[in-house]
């Protein structure tokens, strides 16, 4: 426990090994033996924010961690009962079918998110429980509830240590031991139920009737109104010490500080201090790891993984507002070039400018939506990498494939809406090839998307960097500017604009004695090719930026 700033976080954070950079100094070890990664499959720990997906179910959350966290040596069907076990222990059968919810939708209450947050982190039986501040945000009634769960965890011979801001007299009593820290600094470390008859044994006592962890966390703020203060304190008053008074005559929160920090160390053994020192054991020595196991193997962490990706973004692609956004433009695109011909040169020109629109629509689109991908799931990324759920690699082909299927649907009712209103060739053949050309240019605008997003993670950026290079690629279209100056032909090249483009025209106007542009028409497999290059190639550096990030 201890005022904002005073270092519970980073304590508990390198108790849990989940501080990445810390100051390298003294050791941490579970039983005499230092941190490794096989140690995560013991320890549970649930982060201050309830990071969960809000269009996932809590069956269907529970039942994901431990579908990939639980041992594989267990079948689906036994982990799956182990999560119907947890979400009746934590209470939650009423609302199992509930999504989640945010901000923005509709979901659980706050004091059932958090039990869903615990529930991700017992499903695996931890030993030793971490939970950053758990009662942040909730209404004494529904702390009170969240405090007593977790006290029937740990009479389970389960090992629970939390971070607590302010807690009622209700949730103070119920915990078993305490380390109040101001500052970065130790202030106490005992029993809870000591904590008011050591603090007395130094001067320091409540004047008046007081919560105690209201009183200890006064102490630890240095504020000592309505506290008694000590002699040796006051002695430093009088004398000015150096002029760190404040006024009336009270000493100033460096001064109480000071000498809180003096009795704890005086009245701490000094084989307590050693054990009370935080730090970490650095890599090279780590020479107890043991090799990590993974609850799932590569292809079933995959499968788990594309499933709860689809049930996830499924309500975000299909919303009203997005379908609203593409039959809206193919009925405006189809009204504009209603049943539009191609007698001569001018019709032909005249049409190409819906072909494209339709490449440029079809590329704008998928990079907006894609730049969000990373960004917005990196704090569920860390946090499940952390817990070893599953492997990177895995995630980042379940999480790009995931989109695809998805992503197709809306693009092919916007064709048939605007193929048949404007009156392009009514052949099978070219509706078919022209429905796989966007697909292509929707997979590649999307690998540009997912690689600007996980470059720089900051969706402001990322998203000027996204207008700037999309902007450049559909001026150097082949619409725009015919004869591009040699000296930036190149970015012609990278442009998918510029090949879903002329890919479009050659399915449009094979048949015909006349081109357009001076586009030669062939087969087309350069630019079919150059499409596929840029799904694969702006993918894997996606996934190399995504690695430095996590």
């Amino acid at each position: 426990m201890g005022p904002s700033g005073s270092g519970k976080t980073t304590l508990l954070s390198l108790l849990g090994g989940r501080l990445t950079e810390p100051t390298p100094g003294g050791s941490i070890t579970y039983n005499d033996k230092p941190y490794s990664k096989s140690l995560k499959s013991r320890i549970g720990f649930v982060t201050q924010d309830d990071v969960l997906f809000p269009h996932l179910t809590v069956k269907e959350t529970i039942t994901y961690a431990a579908r990939l966290r639980l041992s594989k040596t267990l079948t689906k069907h036994e982990k799956e009962n182990h999560a119907a076990d947890v979400i009746r222990e934590l209470g939650l059968e009423r609302c199992q079918d509930t999504m989640i919810g945010n901000s923005f939708v509709r979901g659980v209450s706050g004091g059932e998110r958090k039990r869903v947050s615990i529930g991700n982190e017992i499903i695996i039986n931890p030993s030793l429980l971490f939970l950053d501040e758990p009662t942040s945000g909730l209404d004494s009634t529904t702390a009170l509830r969240i405090i007593e769960l977790l006290q029937d965890i740990a009479e389970n011979e389960k090992t629970v240590i939390t971070t607590i801001h302010q807690p009622s007299s209700r949730l103070f009593h119920k915990f078993d031991k305490l380390i109040l820290l101001g500052k970065g600094s130790l202030l106490y470390f005992g029993k809870a139920s000591q904590a008011m008859d050591y603090f007395a044994s130094i001067g320091c006592s409540p004047l008046i009737s007081m919560n105690p962890a209201e009183f200890l966390l006064d102490l630890a703020n240095g504020n000592m109104n309505e506290v008694s203060v000590p002699y040796e304190l006051e002695d430093k008053v009088h004398l000015g010490n150096s002029g760190r008074q404040t006024r009336g005559g009270k000493p100033s929160p460096a001064l109480v500080h000071e000498y809180l920090v003096e009795a704890c160390v005086a009245n701490v053994s000094q084989e307590m201090k050693k054990k009370l020192t935080i730090s970490v054991i650095r890599d090279q020595d780590k020479s107890e790891s043991v090799k990590r196991e993974w609850g799932a193997r590569w292809t079933e962490q995959y499968s788990i993984l594309f499933k709860r990706g689809i049930k996830e973004r499924r309500h975000e692609y299909f919303s009203w507002l997005r379908i609203t956004q593409v039959v809206a433009t193919a009925v405006i695109l189809g009204l504009l070039w209603w049943q539009s011909n191609v007698h001569t040169p001018k019709d032909l020109q005249n049409q190409a400018g819906l072909l494209f629109f339709i490449a440029v629509f079809w590329a704008f689109f998928p990079v907006f939506t894609a730049i969000f991908t990373f960004p917005q799931e990196r704090a569920m990324l860390k946090k499940e990498r952390a817990a070893d759920m599953y492997k990177l690699s895995a995630y980042f082909l379940a999480r790009t494939t995931s989109d695809i299927p998805l992503d197709l649907l809306l693009p092919l009712l916007f064709l048939v809406i605007v193929y048949f209103m404007a009156g392009l060739r009514l052949t099978a053949s070219s509706f078919f090839l022209t429905t796989v050309i966007v697909f292509l240019c929707i997979i590649a605008a999307q690998g540009l998307g997912l690689a600007i997003g996980a470059a720089v993670m900051d969706l402001s950026k990322a998203t000027t960097l996204a207008s700037v290079t999309v902007m450049a690629f559909m001026l150097a279209g082949g619409f725009f500017v015919q004869n591009v100056p040699t000296f930036i032909s190149w970015l012609s090249y990278l442009s998918f604009n510029y090949h879903t483009y002329r890919l479009l025209l050659k399915v449009q106007y094979e048949h015909i004695s006349y081109v357009i542009d001076g586009i030669e028409i062939d087969s087309g497999l350069k630019e079919v090719v150059a499409l596929a290059a840029m799904a694969i190639g702006y993918r894997v550096l996606a996934y190399m930026s995504l690695r430095n990030a996590v």
